[in-house]
């Protein structure tokens, strides 16, 4: 085994399972501390540029490209990997049923404490209502959620209503498919351990949507955003 090979399965052994565990990590702190920008970066790769991440958005209204994707939703809506509840949030003003789901304790408190629906746990655990939700939200990058996109998009139709949508932010790449593991850093250096994580742009999610029992009805552009709407195969 090599020094970095050891390295990475060290680590990986005593790291969280999935983005913002942690109580004391960077995520955690940037919500509570209302920090504008976090850095994810390639845990081991040596020099590759940091992607940034306004993290302000997290915790601010729903603007005018989130509110859209709730049009034409009139059933409950799961919102996976919900921070402090940004979409829940949207879905219950317009008198939707909602349900945020948010490993991130500290997420799920700051949620809670505004009085939103929301559960600590993963999309992989059990949840309320499975087979029956109108909408689930994929937003912010979350179609990372695990490393493994094709798992995800699995368990989200099993999720869904037989008529139910499912929404995903892509990324900015239309070629993007790649798994990797990540870390999430401050800007005082602050580093999360490491966990899987994915980046997946529409042709990605075009090729893996089949087999997870989805397909691609539509995407587009907003705001600088590029998000899809995959329905029950």
């Amino acid at each position: 085994m090599t020094l970095l090979a050891a390295r990475i399965e060290g680590e990986w052994a005593d790291s969280p399972s999935t983005f913002g565990a942690g109580g004391a990590e960077p995520y955690a702190s940037a919500l509570q501390n209302n920090d504008d920008v976090l850095y994810l970066r390639r845990a081991f790769s040596i020099g590759q540029a940091a992607t940034s991440i306004d993290a302000g958005r997290w915790s601010a209204d729903a603007d005018a490209t989130d509110q859209r994707l709730l049009d034409g939703i009139t059933g409950p809506v799961l919102d996976i990997g919900c921070g402090p509840g940004r979409m829940v949030r949207a879905a219950m003003g317009r008198g939707l049923p909602a349900l945020g789901v948010d490993v991130s304790a500290t997420a799920v408190r700051m949620a809670a404490d505004a009085g939103l629906s929301v559960l600590q746990g993963s999309v992989f655990d059990p949840l309320p209502g499975e087979g029956a939700w109108a909408a689930a939200l994929l937003v912010d990058g979350n179609i990372g959620i695990g490393g493994d996109a094709s798992a995800l998009l699995g368990r989200c139709a099993e999720l869904l209503a037989p008529n139910g949508v499912l929404l995903v932010e892509l990324s900015h790449d239309e070629t993007r498919d790649d798994s990797y593991l990540g870390t999430i850093e401050d800007s005082t250096g602050g580093r999360s351990s490491v966990f899987p994580w994915a980046e997946i742009g529409i042709h990605g999610i075009r090729a893996r949507a089949g087999a997870a029992g989805l397909t691609v009805a539509q995407d587009w552009r907003l705001d600088g955003r590029w998000f899809a709407r995959l329905l029950r195969a």
